[in-house]
């Protein structure tokens, strides 16, 4: 299977990525067929420069783009890149440790009938008679 992903080049602490065609199970650094752009984000305007005409080959050809280079061809203009793009990257990231939203939400959700019992505990109901206590005098 063919893959449409970056291939990092350059030197350490300044990135550039190749936007290479390449068979999916060879290395990153490993053989491509083909340069089909080059993605350099370490610069004041990032520079992002594209072979449109070839990455449409090799998508009639079968070759899927990555997430993130389905996103970066998205931004530059190609159409139909959002059925490559699987999950958003918000759901990708990392939990942090200890605090899930999913354990906040219960308790919220416990502590809010509590509250409506304690409410209805203390208005009587409109059968019930005041008995007022005699004044002490």
């Amino acid at each position: 299977m063919l893959r449409i992903r970056f291939s990092r080049t350059g030197k350490k602490g300044q990135p550039s990525f190749r936007i290479v065609v390449a068979e999916a199970r060879s290395p990153i650094q490993g053989g491509n067929l083909e340069i089909v752009g080059n993605y350099l984000p370490a610069r004041d305007p990032k520079i992002v420069t594209i072979k449109k005409d070839r990455i449409e080959h090799w998508i009639k050809m079968g070759a899927l783009p990555t997430d993130s280079v389905a996103m970066l061809l998205k931004k530059e203009g190609m159409t139909n890149m959002e059925k490559y793009i699987v999950k958003p990257r918000d759901l990708k990231r990392k939990k942090r440790k200890g605090g899930d939203e999913a354990e906040v939400a219960p308790t919220v959700a416990a502590a809010k009938p509590a509250t409506e019992e304690k409410t209805a505990e203390s208005t009587p109901e409109p059968n019930e008679e005041k008995v007022e206590a005699p004044a002490a005098a």
